[in-house]
């Protein structure tokens, strides 16, 4: 009976055996694509079958097959160990301009929605004004002056989107701030700074979970996009959108070279998007 008792689930591991069995297979499979970009990107050793600079021009434009996955490039070079190398790279920028965007947004955000009117007057207008530009074009516009370069691109696109971001946070910042148990808090007496740690922030953040799993995706694609203009990292780099670019001189004769690349691009930012919205999805069910 001791032994029948202690494998017995308990309430706690049921609960999260319920919470698994109700993930979508969708959210699952992008899950475990990010893990092994994840993984490609703090290891890729482990998951490569080349050295990624390694020429062999006996071996160029040779379409995928055993001894090369996803094929070879115009210098021999192996595809896939290109990409899971470029993993690191792409998956950096992505993380590092995401980075920029929420600080720049929950600063700019909070100022606007809740700074005195001298503060929030000027910041609001000058998000008016960046919004005012599609991103692509301001971020064009930062790497221009900036130099095409990983940092420079990590920048633009950063800045790029911080705006849009901005805006969410000063909207849920605003949505917080005039709640019930906020003006409850103010009535039992609570200083500023008490009900900003204790209420608004906590209940303004939750959202801006969501929206960083979002944003990586589509950080992603910017700066892959930025690369593929020639505005971006330099060859002989193995980012991603360099090995789109790379990729247009053969394209008639070797279509793998632009179609795996932009594969692993599409789906993280797809794994990305997924998961974000399925946690903004809980995230509302947990609030209703």
């Amino acid at each position: 009976m001791t032994v029948v008792a202690s494998l017995t689930p308990t309430p706690a591991t049921r609960s999260r055996w319920r919470l698994f069995r109700r993930v979508p297979l969708s959210v699952a499979v992008a899950g475990l694509t990010v893990l092994f970009f994840a993984v490609a990107a703090t290891a890729p050793g482990v998951l490569a079958t080349h050295d990624p600079v390694s020429t062999d021009l006996g071996s160029a434009l040779q379409g995928p097959s055993l001894g090369h996955l996803l094929g070879t490039d115009d210098a021999g070079r192996d595809l896939y160990s290109r990409i899971i190398w470029g993993a690191q790279e792409s998956l950096l920028i992505g993380l590092g301009a995401m980075s920029i965007a929420l600080t720049g947004a929950i600063v700019l955000g909070f100022l606007a929605g809740l700074g005195p009117r001298w503060v929030a007057e000027p910041v609001n207008r000058v998000l008016e004004v960046f919004l005012a530009f599609p991103t692509l074009l301001l971020a064009l516009l930062l790497v221009s002056v900036l130099g095409p370069s990983a940092e420079s691109l990590i920048v633009a696109v950063g800045v790029g989107t911080a705006p849009g971001y901005a805006r969410l946070v000063r909207a849920q910042a605003l949505s917080v701030k005039t709640s019930g148990y906020v003006e409850a808090a103010r009535a039992l007496g609570h200083s500023a700074l008490a009900i900003f740690a204790q209420h608004i922030a906590p209940n303004a953040f939750r959202p801006l979970v969501a929206l960083v799993a979002l944003g990586i995706g589509q950080s992603v694609v910017w700066a892959s996009g930025l690369s593929f203009l020639g505005l971006g990292v330099a060859p002989p780099s193995s980012e991603w959108g360099v090995l789109l670019d790379a990729s247009k001189t053969n394209i008639t004769v070797a279509w793998w070279l632009g179609v795996f690349p932009g594969l692993a691009i599409v789906l993280v930012a797809l794994s990305f998007t997924q998961i974000g919205r399925y946690i903004q999805d809980q995230s509302e069910g947990v609030e209703n």
